[in-house]
């Protein structure tokens, strides 16, 4: 029972809650009541959700010194010894493969966004994420990927206003990351990632002030935009940035004064304020694209 639950650290099923992005394409085109192409995302969300864990178990495997100086990190499988190098090597291995192959069986075109992925993500692994600023970018990246990916499976519509704010809001996500790190590194001296040696506070607390001001203008450009009013038939979708703004200014407040930004997913799952203020954003969208 405990080398399963092991198992279940490793591949890290909380984190795919992350490949939910693939369903914001369907979700801004309108087309969300559509069952085919639900049942299609479903699958490229299984398929992005293994595909992600192998790389999950990759980033541990070459993080195991490291992750034995973090407090938390520590306890994960690898670094803790919970699970061995080999048989982690052929879990990666495994769940590369089945993702792929999932991808492929759903469209070729998915298929190779997720190759593009992956390899990216190897890259990431095994140098790049030492890299500052390249770092980051990646993590963004990986996002836009996503969403693109749900827009090839959906074959819908992707606004490059939606990419700009994915992206925009991804980078964001990532940057309060690193201040937790960062703020760990100042506290301890230990360095968790080597890219944060060439961060300081005060880069990243501009960078996070200048990023929360872009992603709320690109927000509102995108509701007020011809192109979207028209194809989504509503000018009342600048309501819905209330919301944005709420959500932002939360999150900055849990960035810089709870000092609690070290995971977003943890964040997305146990912050109140942010529930009601994302499920507000989704009621409001919700009801404007599809109850017009």
């Amino acid at each position: 029972m405990r080398r399963l639950y092991a198992f279940w650290e490793l591949i890290r099923p909380h984190q795919w809650i992350k490949n939910l992005f693939l369903f914001v394409p369907i979700f801004f085109a309108g087309d969300l009541f559509n069952t085919n192409k639900i049942l299609l995302l479903l699958l490229g969300f299984l398929s992005f959700s293994i595909s992600s864990s192998a790389i999950y178990v990759l980033n541990d495997f070459k993080d195991i010194e490291s992750d034995k100086l973090h407090p938390l990190k520590q306890k994960r499988p690898l670094a803790s010894g919970k699970i061995k190098k080999s048989f982690a090597t052929f879990m990666m291995i495994l769940l590369g493969i089945f993702g792929l192959l999932l991808a492929y069986l759903i469209s070729n075109s998915f298929f190779f966004l997720l190759l593009a992925y992956l390899i990216i993500n190897i890259f990431y692994s095994f140098g790049l994420k030492d890299v500052s600023i390249v770092d980051i970018l990646i993590v963004a990246i990986g996002f836009v990927l996503r969403t693109i990916g749900g827009g090839l499976i959906a074959d819908v519509y992707i606004s490059h206003w939606l990419i700009i704010m994915i992206f925009l809001l991804s980078l964001f996500l990532v940057v309060a990351k690193r201040r937790e790190d960062m703020l760990e590194f100042v506290s301890s001296g230990n360095a968790i990632r080597k890219s944060i040696t060439n961060y300081n506070m005060d880069f990243i607390n501009l960078t996070l002030t200048m990023l929360s001001g872009v992603i709320i203008v690109a927000y509102i450009m995108y509701t007020v935009s011809a192109d979207v009013t028209s194809r989504l038939q509503s000018e009342n979708l600048y309501m819905t940035s209330v919301f944005v703004i709420i959500g932002v200014l939360r999150y900055m407040q849990i960035t810089l004064v709870e000092n609690k930004s070290g995971s977003p997913v943890r964040i997305l799952y146990k912050d109140t304020f942010i529930h009601i203020t994302l499920t507000g954003w989704i009621l409001s969208f919700f009801l404007i694209i599809y109850l017009k």
